[in-house]
């Protein structure tokens, strides 16, 4: 067989042109780190190999020792990579060095606003790996021979960042990659053997594989022995006592492609039914694809210290997506696959106490470092509410973890956990209210809040889209019921007084007729007509029924291109309300009913809704303007 060897020049994907625009612009403020990228990304191609050697040993070729070497010239100003792992053809190239297979890849440029430092940290979360080397470097080569292939079968990439590369064929007796770095000229210092040293020790002591360099003094070329430079121990195999911080750190950014620090870590080993080690992250910062649900996910797995997969899914469920790290199991089989792990019983019960442990990280953040879980919640909150739905079990204690606005701090910052309102209770007050609206402001201004206003109880408010959905899951925490003020009979318990329902009665008797004659009026619109008593100021307000769909369920039921149930609304008057009494002594029915609709549009618009008929609200509302300046 003949090996195609043309030398072909491409363009690089238009997504890759502006990310190599902004990191040749010193997109980064600290450039040391292409250094870690690439050994991470070296890491990656062994350990790769050596799962796919599980099955055919004959791919390591007659070398079996995997190691990773760091090469260097001062005279020509270059700085080398080399692995001996899975290598790549010439199509893997053309893929992995020209595209960026990543999915929401659009998503995440549109959100780069032009701000080195804020997008420094957009570009951290989406981990761009290779093209770091353009930091540092104006041109780029790669020596690459996929493991198996034959000699005639190695590629040669070279690009100098300036939107095409080069793709040939060449002759490689080894398999795997080498990268190699011409150093811009204000870059040189990174030819260098002590410099490439410490940040090896820095950033890339705890990678598994031995990092090899030559001793000091020979040059790249020469003969020698290497050496290695870092640890070369798997962290999560040592003992908590022998790690330090700073390399549980640096650790978290090898497995996560992140730039920052996390928030908090777990390492843990149980021995004893089952017989497995994992060490478990919380980021910063979510990436920016944290709200796509098809994203890849997952801890990274090892089965008796050999890699087996990335994005392992099974051990974690969808809404603690955003967690982090590595489960290393000496109990499953070494050929194990994504269809065996999901009907593991044992894959079941590590996920089982793996989500209890990251809800327990989040708990003890929460409660030891609550600015930093403020963090943690602004970024990941809403990714954390869809936890009661889809996690029965542990629905007490993801409540627990939530932070809601409310009207008791007057501000839209989501900072009130459930322990915080049942602290604030009212003598005689057994539900957890709240309200439920499109944004802060229509919640805050609801008329349903009035009567909470009066007796000074606290409401909670909840503005984001998920917000209904989750409520629908959640019934009660710590003993006490939650109670949506505008769904159903408002029951203020023992907070309202013998007054307060007397009052009501005598109320609803005294206009009975009234009631009924603007049920007649807008029998087509509402379900049913009642005197109120959650109304202090408003004349009518719109109740959701007890088992109906409330407004933003349909919204977005209505968004997803789903039918909406048909229902009405429950309309309340305030009696005592001087537009109420002025309707009640009205004699024309005409008049009344027209009246009576404007009412009813009034308090459509209050609580969020949009008018089926805007036209006729704005005639009616003309007409009534218009006796007025007559």
């Amino acid at each position: 067989m003949t090996v195609e060897t043309r030398k072909e020049t491409l363009g690089f994907q238009t997504e890759v042109k502006q990310l190599l625009h902004l990191m040749i612009h010193s997109l980064y403020s600290n450039k040391e780190i292409f250094l870690r990228e690439l050994i991470s990304n070296a890491s990656d191609a062994e350990d790769k190999l050596r799962f796919a050697a599980l099955k055919d040993d004959s791919l390591y070729e007659n070398d079996p020792e995997l190691r990773i070497r760091l090469d260097y010239d001062t005279e020509a100003g270059t700085v080398s990579i080399t692995d001996n792992g899975i290598g790549m053809s010439r199509d893997d190239v053309i893929e992995n060095l020209g595209t960026i297979a990543k999915s929401g890849t659009a998503e995440f440029l549109k959100q780069l606003s032009g701000d080195e430092k804020k997008d420094s940290k957009l570009i951290g979360q989406f981990g761009v790996g290779f093209y770091s080397a353009f930091i540092v470097a104006d041109r780029v080569e790669v020596f690459t021979r996929r493991a198996g292939a034959p000699r005639e079968e190695g590629v040669h990439w070279e690009s100098a960042a300036d939107g095409e590369f080069t793709i040939e064929n060449l002759p490689l007796e080894e398999r795997g990659t080498r990268i190699v770095l011409h150093l811009k000229k204000e870059e040189q210092e990174f030819a260098d053997g002590w410099r490439l040293r410490s940040l090896v020790k820095k950033y890339s002591d705890h990678i598994s594989f031995p990092v090899e360099m030559k001793a000091e003094g020979e040059k790249e070329g020469e003969k020698g022995d290497y050496e290695t430079v870092n640890d070369a121990t798997a962290l999560w195999t040592l003992p908590r006592a022998e790690i330090k911080d700073e390399e549980y750190k640096e650790f978290y950014k090898h497995i996560a492609h992140d730039f920052e620090d996390p928030l908090t870590w777990s390492h843990n080993k149980v021995e004893g039914k089952l017989d497995y080690t994992s060490l478990l992250y919380i980021p910063k910062r979510a990436p920016f694809d944290l709200y796509n649900r098809e994203a890849p996910r997952g801890l990274k797995l090892y089965v008796q210290r050999v890699f087996i997969m990335d994005d392992a899914e099974q051990f974690l469920p969808l809404y603690l997506r955003f967690a982090k790290g590595v489960i290393d199991s000496n109990d499953l089989s070494l050929n194990v696959s994504r269809e065996i792990l999901q009907n593991d019983s044992t894959v079941e019960s590590i996920r089982t106490a793996m989500t209890k442990r990251v809800l327990d990280m989040l708990s003890k953040l929460s409660k030891k470092q609550p600015e930093d879980y403020q963090g943690f919640w602004n970024e990941f909150g809403t990714v954390l509410k869809e936890g009661p739905a889809e996690d029965f079990s542990n629905r007490e204690k993801i409540a627990g973890l939530l932070r809601f606005a409310s009207t008791h701090t007057g501000e839209s910052a989501q900072n009130v956990s459930l322990d915080d309102y049942i602290s604030r209770m009212k003598d005689g007050q057994n539900k957890i209210y709240y309200i439920t609206a499109d944004s802060f402001t229509a919640a805050k201004s609801s008329p349903h809040l009035e009567v909470f206003r009066k007796k000074g109880i606290e409401v909670l408010i909840l503005s984001d889209r998920i917000d209904e959905w989750m409520m629908g899951y959640l019934s009660e925490y710590d003993g006490k019921k939650f109670q949506d003020v505008a769904r159903g009979d408002l029951d203020l318990g023992e907070v309202e007084t013998e007054e307060d329902k007397k009052h009501q009665e005598e109320a609803a008797k005294e206009h009975k007729d009234l009631i009924e004659r603007i049920q007649k009026a807008l029998d087509d619109r509402v379900q049913e007509v009642r005197v109120t008593n959650r109304l202090t100021d408003s004349p009518a307000c719109l109740v959701t029924g007890q088992f109906d769909m409330g407004a933003q369920m349909k919204k977005i039921m209505e968004a997803a291109g789903q039918k909406v149930p048909d229902s009405k609304p429950i309309f309340e008057v305030n009696v005592d309300h001087p537009l109420v009494q002025r309707l009640g002594s009205e004699q024309s029915e005409d008049r009344f009913k027209e009246l009576s609709a404007v009412l009813l549009d009034q308090a459509t618009l209050a609580s969020g809704e949009q008018l089926r008929d805007p036209g006729a609200y704005v005639s009616r509302l003309n007409r009534l303007l218009l006796e007025l300046a007559n």
